[in-house]
C-alpha cells in the first residue's frame, strides 16, 4: 500500500471527522450518525496503516483522531463494580482456564523436580554438607528448629502481609518476564523448586518429613498453584512471540499481554488467601490433619473456580482480554 495514495484517498473523510468532533456539542441527528460512520472508517484505516505500511507521523495523527472520536461516540468510561464482578466471575477464571495446557504440565514437572531434588539431598550426606555445616543443619531440622519457628517468628498479620508481598512479586515477575521467551521464568521456577527440595531433603534425612509437610501443605498447595499458573502463563506469553498463530505477532502479544496483566491482579488475590493461611493457619495449634484439610479445601475451591466458572466463561466466548468494545479496532486475519 502506498501511504501517499492512501492519504489522498481518505484525507477528506478524516478532515470531515475532525470538523464534526470540533463542534460535536451542536451536531444534528444526521451529523451524529455521520460521525459514528466516519469514526468506524478511521479506525479501520488506522488498523490498515499499522499492519501494511506503518508510518509514525500518519499513525500518530490517526491514533489521536480515532481516540477523540471514540471518546465522543462512547463517552468516558469509568470502572464500576459490574466490571469487578465480570472480571472475578468470567475474565480471570477464563484466562486461567485457557492457559491450563501450560500451567498444569508446569505444575507436574516442577513437583517432580522438587521431589527428585529432595530425594537427592536427603540420601546424599555429602550434598547436605555442601549446603551447611552439621551444627547448622541440626539447628534447622531439630524439633523447635528454624524450619518450625519460621512460621511463628513474627506476628501473624505482619508475616502474612510479608509473604503475600513476596509471592505476588514472584508471580508478577513470571508473568512480565515471560515476554523474554520464557527463559527468566524457568529460572524463577527452578529457584522455588530448589528451596522446596532442600527443605524436603534436609527434613527427611532427619526423619521429620511429616512435620515439614504438615507445615508446608496448608498454604503451599494454593501458593504453589498460583506460582505454577503465573509461570505457565509467562511461558505461554513467551511462546506467543515465536508462534503467534493466525494473528499478527503484535496483535497476539497485545491480547495475551493484557490477559497476563489481568491475571497478575487476580493471582494477587489468590496469594492473599494463601498468605493468610500461612500467617494464621500454618503456625496455629490446630491438629495437623485440620491444617492440611484447610489447605486442601482452599486448593479444591480454587480448581473448581477455574474449571467450573472458567470453563463456562470460555464456552461463552470470554478470553480474559478486554471486552471487544474496549479494544482497538483490528482488521480480520485469515486463519
Amino acid at each position: 500500500m502506498d501511504p501517499d495514495v492512501f492519504v489522498s484517498a481518505h484525507r477528506a473523510e478524516w478532515d470531515r471527522l475532525d470538523d464534526l468532533l470540533r463542534r460535536r456539542r451542536s451536531l444534528t441527528g444526521t451529523e451524529a450518525d455521520e460521525l459514528v460512520t466516519l469514526y468506524q472508517r478511521a479506525a479501520t484505516h488506522l488498523s490498515l496503516i499499522r499492519s501494511s505500511a506503518p508510518d509514525p507521523q500518519l499513525t500518530g495523527r490517526l491514533s489521536q483522531l480515532v481516540a477523540r472520536a471514540r471518546n465522543a461516540v462512547t463517552g468516558t468510561r469509568r470502572a464500576s463494580w459490574r466490571d469487578v464482578t465480570r472480571f472475578l466471575l468470567a475474565g480471570f477464571p477464563a484466562a486461567i482456564y485457557r492457559a491450563r495446557h501450560w500451567w498444569v504440565p508446569t505444575a507436574l514437572v516442577s513437583t517432580a523436580v522438587a521431589a527428585v531434588l529432595g530425594w537427592w539431598i536427603g540420601t546424599h550426606p555429602e550434598v547436605q554438607a555442601a549446603i551447611a555445616a552439621p551444627d547448622e543443619l541440626r539447628q534447622l531440622t531439630r524439633p523447635g528448629g528454624e524450619y518450625e519457628t519460621y512460621y511463628s517468628s513474627h506476628p501473624a498479620a505482619a508475616f502474612a502481609a510479608q509473604v503475600w508481598t513476596n509471592n505476588a512479586q514472584a508471580a508478577a515477575m513470571c508473568l512480565v518476564l515471560g515476554v523474554f521467551l520464557g527463559l527468566p521464568v524457568l529460572w524463577i521456577l527452578f529457584e522455588n523448586m530448589l528451596n522446596l527440595g532442600v527443605g524436603i531433603g534436609l527434613m527427611s534425612s532427619a526423619g521429620r518429613l511429616d512435620t515439614f509437610l504438615g507445615l508446608v501443605l496448608p498454604h503451599g498447595l494454593l501458593e504453589l498453584t498460583a506460582v505454577f499458573v503465573a509461570a505457565g502463563t509467562g511461558m505461554r506469553l513467551g511462546w506467543t512471540l515465536i508462534d503467534p498463530g493466525p494473528r499478527t505477532r503484535r496483535t497476539a502479544l497485545a491480547e495475551e499481554g493484557r490477559a497476563a496483566v489481568g491475571m497478575a491482579i487476580g493471582l494477587a488475590l489468590v496469594l492473599f488467601v494463601s498468605g493468610a493461611i500461612e500467617g494464621f493457619v500454618t503456625p496455629s495449634h490446630l491438629p495437623t490433619w485440620a491444617r492440611i484439610g484447610i489447605g486442601i479445601a482452599a486448593e479444591l475451591a480454587f480448581l473448581a473456580y477455574v474449571y467450573v466458572l472458567g470453563g463456562r466463561a470460555v464456552r461463552t466466548g470470554a478470553t480474559g482480554d478486554l471486552a471487544a468494545d474496549e479494544r482497538s479496532a483490528a482488521v480480520p486475519t485469515a486463519a
